[in-house]
């Protein structure tokens, strides 16, 4: 990744309505050169329409779109950018092979090509078996072997292990490390945190229709919170939220987890023993992806109840 380059792909207050409904309201993000970009976010967020509009097939509402320094579906674009957005269509009764000939003839890409993009996703000992006899994983590393035949700079996928097995999601992840190794660039969207957390350089975090975060992985999980088991656990809630405010104290299974410095530890266990609180358990502890990303979407969304 390099973060003094000029960003691939800059979006600005970018709105999408469908009638009364706001699809997408006001996206901010940026995709530098060489990071794999994890956009992630709950199903029905917004992810889909925003890929859709970055690759052309849609327009924008209103906002701003700059991909690869053009405007998205310029010939110039797409001619550098490869993507699969939903689930991957093919012809069901050609092989694995021909369909990526047919693709091939249309976009004026060399024939020896096939044979690289199958290779790279590891479909050359299928290629001439039907398409319509794939499992979903290898439809899946098919539409990724369409996207790669123009060998682009820009690598866009939706939701490419939607549906997959483990087996199959541990390929796909593995594929999309290998893409972003060797130098591409790759704009990934998906629901699942796991996928996203093992693969990603950087996350870009969409709740209805809004970016709430956009961060390295490592930024939005090295917040450290304290972790405390206390009884009762109401009075230490209520304290706590009461000396730190509501923002900092939250519970999580049986425990509370309060969001200050490590090096305040101390401090807090006093506060609790002073008032009769028996602490039994406090340590501190890296949040994980999770923990954040549903803490922001659920601001969000109350944010949003409260506004309207």
């Amino acid at each position: 990744m390099n973060a003094t380059a000029a960003p691939l792909v800059e979006v600005s207050g970018l709105t999408k309505r469908y009638g009364d409904t706001l699809a997408v309201d006001g996206v901010d993000l940026t995709v530098l050169p060489g990071e794999v970009y994890g956009f992630l976010g709950p199903n029905g967020a917004g992810k889909t329409t925003t890929l859709r509009i970055l690759t052309g097939l849609i327009c924008p509402t209103s906002g701003t779109v700059r991909v690869l320094g053009g405007a998205p579906g310029q010939a110039q674009v797409l001619a550098r950018t490869g993507s699969m957005i939903e689930s991957p269509a093919f012809y069901p009764y050609l092989s694995g092979l021909d369909n990526l000939r047919v693709l091939a003839e249309y976009a004026d890409v060399p024939r020896p090509r096939i044979d690289e993009v199958l290779a790279l996703v590891d479909l050359a000992d299928r290629a001439r078996d039907r398409f319509s006899t794939y499992s979903l994983g290898m439809k899946q590393r098919l539409g990724v072997a369409a996207a790669l035949l123009k060998d682009p700079e820009l690598v866009i996928l939706d939701e490419p292990t939607n549906g997959l097995d483990p087996a199959g999601m541990r390929d796909m992840r593995r594929l999309i490390r290998e893409l972003g190794a060797d130098g591409r660039t790759v704009l990934l969207s998906s629901h699942l945190l796991g996928e996203v957390q093992q693969i990603c350089d950087r996350v870009g975090i969409i709740s209805e229709g809004r970016m709430v975060a956009e961060h390295t992985v490592d930024e939005l999980r090295t917040e450290q919170e304290l972790v405390i088991r206390a009884t009762p656990r109401e009075n230490a809630r209520s304290l706590l939220i009461e000396a730190l405010g509501a923002a900092a104290v939250h519970l999580y299974d049986e425990t509370l987890r309060v969001k200050v410095a490590p090096d305040r530890a101390a401090e807090v266990n006093r506060l609790l023993v002073d008032a009769g609180i028996a602490v039994s358990e406090l340590h501190s502890t890296e949040r994980a992806l999770e923990d954040v990303f549903f803490e922001l979407t659920t601001t969000t969304d109350k944010e949003k109840t409260h506004a309207g």
